[in-house]
């Protein structure tokens, strides 16, 4: 569904340019449900704008369902967002028309395609995300949940193939949170609808089976859970907690030029602070990361430090 190969995007003003994106690699399955976690500045935001076609790609791969997006003239980014795609913001004023009902909000999007049976189109899409009974709701009467489950019912209406969401539950209570991470699970199963999810929220990963982290402009890392969220869910008792540490494995994400983002605390832990260098060796099958410094001796030897 998304293929992006150093994919680079950056902001230029009359004094400064700034990298968002500095060959990112990324892949994303038909039909998968995945977040995309990194701390504020990382670049994550960057590329959701650009595969939902709201800004455009400095240079790389950009392919969204068979499309190259670098290649798109403006009315192709229109049909695009129209017809592909479905947004969920955080700020619901992004999402929602505060003087109109829930049925009204999810039939917008219909009215500008021409979709011919949006009443009832709309009624199962909020059956769906479990505000059947409040279709005909004023926005003001309803919570800050019930109105992000009425955003997702909107970026559904023309039934897209992909549904990008930047900090969904970002502006609602845990439990909250856990309920409408379940209807993303119950959009991507029962309408097989891709759904990429944006985020800094890493306990999200226990509720999909994939997590990318971008760091710095760059895919630094995946999180693959061990066994799928279902079966982890049937496995546990009423009272058991299912954790990042024992559902995942991270792993390192090398790019084809070989490069490898290294977390700051492995780095910190051999000695290397900041900007430095460190000695690379090949050992029974392993990649092994030396100290300079402390390399005279054998790291057998002298228990140098080493990651």
């Amino acid at each position: 569904m998304i293929l992006c190969e150093n994919l680079v995007k950056i902001y230029k003003t009359r004094e400064t340019e700034v990298v968002a994106l500095q060959g990112l690699d990324l892949t994303v399955d038909d039909g998968e449900l995945m977040a995309i976690i990194g701390n504020s500045g990382s670049g994550k935001s960057t590329l959701l704008n650009m595969i939902g076609g709201l800004d455009r790609p400095s240079a790389g791969v950009l392919q969204v369902d068979g499309k190259d997006l670098l290649k798109f003239r403006e009315k192709d980014y229109m049909r695009y967002k129209r017809e592909t795609v479905g947004f969920v913001w955080q700020n619901n004023a992004r999402n929602l028309i505060p003087y109109m009902t829930a049925m009204e909000n999810v039939q917008v999007p219909m009215v500008l395609t021409g979709y011919k049976a949006r009443r009832e189109r709309a009624r199962e899409l909020l059956d769906i995300v479990g505000l059947g009974h409040r279709w005909n709701g004023r926005l003001s009467q309803m919570s800050g949940g019930e109105q992000q489950r009425v955003a997702i019912a909107i970026s559904l209406a023309n039934k897209p193939r992909l549904m990008l969401a930047d900090e969904p539950t970002g502006s609602v209570d845990t439990r909250t949170a856990d309920m409408i991470l379940d209807i993303f699970r119950e959009v991507n199963k029962q309408l097989g609808v891709t759904v990429v999810i944006v985020t800094h929220d890493n306990n999200l990963s226990r509720k999909v089976d994939r997590v990318v982290a971008i760091r710095d402009g760059r895919t630094s890392s995946e999180f693959i859970r061990r066994h799928s969220y279902v079966e982890e869910m049937r496995e546990l008792s009423a009272h058991e907690k299912a954790e990042r540490e024992a559902s995942h494995v991270e792993l390192a994400v090398v790019d084809g030029t070989g490069r490898v983002q290294i977390p700051r605390e492995y780095l910190a832990s051999i000695g290397i602070h900041g900007k430095s260098k460190v000695k690379v060796e090949v050992e029974d099958k392993r990649v092994v990361l030396l100290n300079p410094e402390e390399t005279e001796l054998k790291p057998e030897d002298a228990g140098a430090p080493r990651v």
